[in-house]
Formats: structure tokens, sequence, C-alpha cells
């Protein structure tokens, strides 16, 4: 009897690390543009991985944030709130000493204003309890310009021309 008791519990243990979910969303654009595309955002594990894939962007670099709010109601996007940043540091480049959970980086539009990013973190997750690693509810924005890194609080990134509501 234990022995099909621990086989039953091992073999939930290896379902449960194995599970992924995943969840997609459409880039509502903001501010006056085309900007479209989409979002997917999947966890296995301790892992969430976004891959974006955006377009009518202008050409060059666009700063990419989740801000702390998911509603994209307002036509800039401002109703998205500011950096989402519940360790409640200074802006900067994700992974060095000072960082914002949300400060996610730049990506690069091509001459067709194509651009692709993608970006893995186990300091995220989809729906857990947990409320400094759950990006649930949160807005991911995508920047008329790049984040520079530095400017506090916003990393001087200029407009918001995408929207999305993580839910």
């Amino acid at each position: 009897m234990k022995l099909q008791t621990l086989t039953l519990f091992t073999g939930f243990a290896l379902l449960a690390t194995s599970c992924s979910s995943s969840k997609t969303y459409n880039i509502l654009a903001k501010s006056g543009t085309q900007t479209e595309g989409m979002a997917e955002f999947t966890q296995k594990g301790n892992d969430v991985v976004l891959k974006l894939e955006v377009n009518n962007l202008t050409p060059g670099i666009h700063a990419v944030h989740i801000h702390e709010k998911g509603d994209c109601s307002s036509p800039t996007a401002e109703s998205a709130g500011g950096h989402w940043n519940p360790s409640k540091s200074d802006h900067g480049k994700w992974g060095n000493a000072h960082f914002h959970m949300g400060d996610i980086g730049n990506l690069v539009a091509d001459h067709e204003g194509k651009a692709k990013l993608t970006f893995k973190t186990d300091k995220w997750c989809l729906d857990c309890p947990e409320e400094a690693k759950n990006i649930m509810g949160k807005g991911l924005i995508i920047h008329a310009g790049k984040d520079d890194y530095q400017t506090q609080p916003t990393g001087n990134a200029g407009g918001r021309v995408g929207c999305i509501e993580i839910k």
C-alpha cells in the first residue's frame, strides 16, 4: 500500500513540475499609431517566457515595460499607470544592481517596423499568490522610444504606442 501511495505521489509531483500554462494577447495600438502584434506568456516550472512579436512600429529602438495596471482603456495607455515596481527599486537595466520587475528592456524594429523579443525570468509568475511576482492584472507597454536605463522612474522611453492587458 505504501509503494502505491509513493508511486502516485511521485507521479503527481512529476506532472506538476512538467505542466505549463500559456496566455496569448493581441497588442492594442495606442497614441494614434498602427502598432499591432501579439505577446505570449508561458510558465513552465518556475520560469516565465515572454515572446513578443510587434508590427507597424517606427524603425528603431523601443522600450518594453510591465506597468502596474492591466488597463489599456485610455487612448495613450496612461491608464496602465507607472512601471510595475513591487520592490520600490530604482529604474534600470534588468539584471543590474537596480531595476524594476517591469524593466524588460528594448526591442529593435527593422526597416519594415517589425520586431521580436524573447524574455525569460524566474522572477515572474502567472496567477500565483506571490504579489511581488504575479504579472496577472498588469499591463505590458511598448514605448515610442528606447529605454536609457538611467532616467528615473521611466528610462525616458517616450509615449506608449502599444498596450496589452495581462489577464
